[in-house]
């Protein structure tokens, strides 16, 4: 009989708050955010566990943060120094296998199966290890699977009160999940959002114990085929492996506005800056895309995307600002503002055919984007643009 898997979830706790705390010790202890302008439309990335206990959350705008916690203080933030402490974790974790799905900056999987000592004693060594040579809080699940894993740190993160990072270590014996799960709100299950979690309390449905004694059948009537989903997790059944690699889906950005913008050559050139950013981020990973789409959230929130198929698939700046262009003029009202606009292209060809280097148009065009990177990775993305017919 093959022996059950042995997954562990590894979250970093308030992390780009602790990054911030080892750049600059004298905010230990202090309620403080890492953010966006309060005076504009800054929201709360991070936390600290002093603010914590006044209320402050991720994702909540800064102005409320700073009006229930007056004396928050408020840190820009610098996603490199994020990226690389995440890096020097994975690495940690690389050291243990190869096995290692990363989730996000802060959160990752790790398939201990095979490892010895006992999963138990390999969380807790692995936790001790990342906080004593990097300074980083963390809570560990470990499980048979991936979504026990995941709630078992949530849990263990949810136990822990006070003003310091939990640390936490749960571990879920194999065949103990159904009995885990069963006592928690069934909110904590994942794919459980806050319309399906309005449907199942109008069923009875309060805890993850009630979904999975409730008839399969019926959910399945109710729910398609993602009851039938519910009902497995809530009892615990996730088959789910590790991956290792994934492939780009998309590649995108996109900015909100601080002041709501009504004039439509702002945002038209605002379209040509997002699309040479996206267009240095497919070169960087020699990507190209045949469908381009903008996203246009209007100041009542009101939000729409658009999008276009070309023939082939294109990574150049021009064509990407060019058809987007295009579809925000097809949308474009007069008597509305714009809080936010982004610009992506997708359905991606990840061995785009060998540029015909040969051909002097595009070498001239290569040359002519070569050197507006330079000089906006110089003096930034608005001190030169290319002007587009």
């Amino acid at each position: 009989m093959e022996s059950p898997r042995a997954i562990l979830h590894l979250d970093l706790d308030a992390f780009f708050c602790a990054v911030e705390e080892i750049k600059n010790p004298e905010l230990r202890g202090k309620p403080f955010a890492v953010g966006g302008d309060p005076r504009g439309r800054g929201v709360v990335s991070s936390c600290s566990y002093p603010a914590r206990k006044f209320g402050v959350r991720s994702a909540m705008p800064m102005a409320q943060a700073v009006r229930i916690c007056p004396d928050l203080i408020i840190v820009g933030g610098e996603h490199e120094s994020y990226r690389f402490y995440s890096r020097k974790v994975i690495g940690i974790l690389h050291q243990l296998t190869d096995q290692v799905e990363q989730l996000s900056i802060d959160e990752a999987f790790v398939n201990i199966t095979s490892l010895n000592p006992k999963p138990e004693e390999i969380g807790s060594r692995l936790q001790a290890r990342i906080r004593t040579q990097l300074d980083l809080p963390n809570s560990v699940g470990i499980a048979a699977n991936k979504l026990v894993a995941k709630i078992a740190t949530d849990v263990g993160k949810l136990s822990s009160s006070g003003d310091r990072p939990p640390n936490a270590l749960t571990v879920v014996p194999p065949g103990e999940e159904a009995r885990f799960l069963s006592p928690l709100p069934v909110d904590m299950l994942w794919g459980v959002g806050p319309k399906s979690k309005e449907r199942l309390e109008s069923l009875g449905i309060t805890t993850i114990g009630d979904l999975a004694a409730y008839p399969v059948i019926e959910l399945a009537q109710i729910f398609g085929k993602h009851g039938y989903q519910l009902s497995q997790r809530a009892r615990g059944i996730d088959q789910r492996p590790l991956v290792m690699e994934r492939d780009i889906k998309s590649v995108s950005n996109e900015r909100t506005f601080r002041h709501d913008k009504e004039r439509r050559e702002e945002i038209l050139g605002e379209i040509n800056r997002l699309a040479q950013k996206v267009s240095r981020r497919l070169q960087k990973k020699e990507l190209k895309g045949r469908t381009i789409q903008i996203k246009v959230r209007w100041s009542d929130f009101d939000t729409l995307t658009r999008q276009v198929t070309l023939g082939k698939a294109v990574q150049d700046a021009g064509t990407i600002s060019k058809h987007c262009q295009e579809l925000f003029e097809l949308v474009w009202q007069d008597d509305r503002r714009v809080r936010l606009i982004g610009v992506g292209v997708s359905n991606l060809d990840n061995h785009p055919q060998q540029m015909r280097l040969w051909d002097p148009r595009v070498k001239k065009d290569l040359q002519l984007e070569e050197t507006l990177q330079k000089l906006q990775e110089k003096y930034g993305d608005h001190s030169i643009t290319r002007g587009f017919k």
